[in-house]
């Protein structure tokens, strides 16, 4: 028979709260690391597992006792730490003759290792051998990443890369102001290496609208060398990186962003009558009483046109001399007898093709 998982229950109210917080959430809280010794760890490593302690806090925490772990061969200590600590990244660091200098790095996804990362220290400087000022605790660091390796997703430093970031990501920011951003932390890939170097960003007086910036290493330093690697499968990573569908924002019918991030809206309208469309009335406009005679005469001449062109029309239809229209010496006056038997006779319809 399998191993019964047990349902942790709180027993006080204290108890309930730190579990409630433990629950996965839509929004996830900012990630917590630990970091820890070997039995036996070297002076850099253990400097460097400081130094990154000191760079992440308050969102970490160093175990100074003596653990005999191998994660490698076995992270289920590692993995309850991280339960216990509420934890999903670690540092791990040791030190002997065959990897001597060593730490790993490495994050957890559902109390379970996901990725992990073995590097050699070596041309290692702390923070305390660079004697000048330092950045502000919990200050959030401008990560720059420069290298090929970084870039081909083939190869391993393009998943170490991510792990990096998820390191030192931090809080979650909305906002940024430029006295803000005083740390930056630069990785550089060069075949098996990467150079870690860490400055602190001097903003000085340009005499323009943007200052000058000039960047001064304060530390940590190293040259870390990748030796071994225990990474997921895409199919478990993607999984890791999947979204709740309740966080994913709805699309809205007839609204698009541009590349600058505005906010643009397409509006359906029905085909306008312009010549429906009210304007102003201007002075300047009005047509003067010279004009309104000219057009009043060509209003009455175009009327009689109409008129007359109806009468010789009908006088064809009723029949008249000749086979074109009617002249003026063939038009006589009806007389009575004849006005009674046009008025008998039925009246044919007319059709009357208006154009403009």
């Amino acid at each position: 028979m399998g191993v019964i998982k047990r349902v942790t229950k709180a027993k006080t109210h204290r108890g309930k709260r730190e579990l409630e917080k433990r629950d996965p959430k839509l929004i996830e809280n900012t990630k917590q690391s630990i970091f820890l010794r070997g039995t036996k760890c070297s002076e850099n490593a253990l400097k460097l597992l400081k130094d990154m302690v000191k760079l992440k806090k308050p969102q970490a925490v160093f175990l100074s006792r003596k653990n005999d772990y191998r994660p490698f061969e076995a992270a289920n200590e590692v993995e309850k730490l991280c339960k216990r600590y509420d934890a999903s990244l670690f540092g791990f660091g040791s030190h002997n003759k065959k990897r001597p200098h060593n730490i790993i790095i490495g994050r957890t996804f559902d109390h379970q290792v996901l990725d992990m990362v073995e590097f050699g220290i070596d041309n290692f400087k702390s923070l305390s051998d660079f004697k000048n000022a330092k950045v502000a605790v919990g200050c959030k660091p401008c990560l720059l990443f420069t290298g090929e390796p970084f870039l081909s997703p083939s190869s391993d430093l393009f998943r170490i890369k991510n792990l990096l970031i998820d390191l030192f990501h931090g809080e979650e920011v909305t906002n940024i102001r430029l006295e803000g951003i005083e740390h930056t932390i630069s990785f550089t890939a060069v075949e098996n290496k990467i150079y870690m170097r860490s400055y602190r960003i001097v903003l000085k007086k340009s005499g323009e609208k943007t200052p000058y910036a000039e960047l001064e290493e304060i530390g940590p330093s190293a040259d870390l060398i990748v030796r071994r690697t225990k990474l997921a499968s895409l199919d478990l990573f993607k999984s890791a990186c999947k979204k709740p569908k309740e966080i994913k924002p709805k699309k809205v019918k007839n609204i698009s962003k541009d590349s600058f991030g505005s906010q643009l809206g397409r509006v359906h309208m029905p085909k306008q009558d312009l010549r429906r469309l009210p304007t102003r009335n201007m002075k300047g406009l009005r047509k003067t009483v010279a004009e309104k005679k000219v057009e009043r005469a060509n209003k009455m001449r175009t009327s009689t046109n109409d008129v007359s062109s109806i009468g010789q029309s009908t006088r064809r239809r009723r029949g008249g001399k000749g086979s074109g229209a009617l002249s003026g010496a063939n038009m006589t006056p009806l007389s009575s007898t004849n006005r009674n038997q046009a008025s008998s006779t039925p009246k044919t319809p007319m059709m009357l093709h208006l154009t403009s």
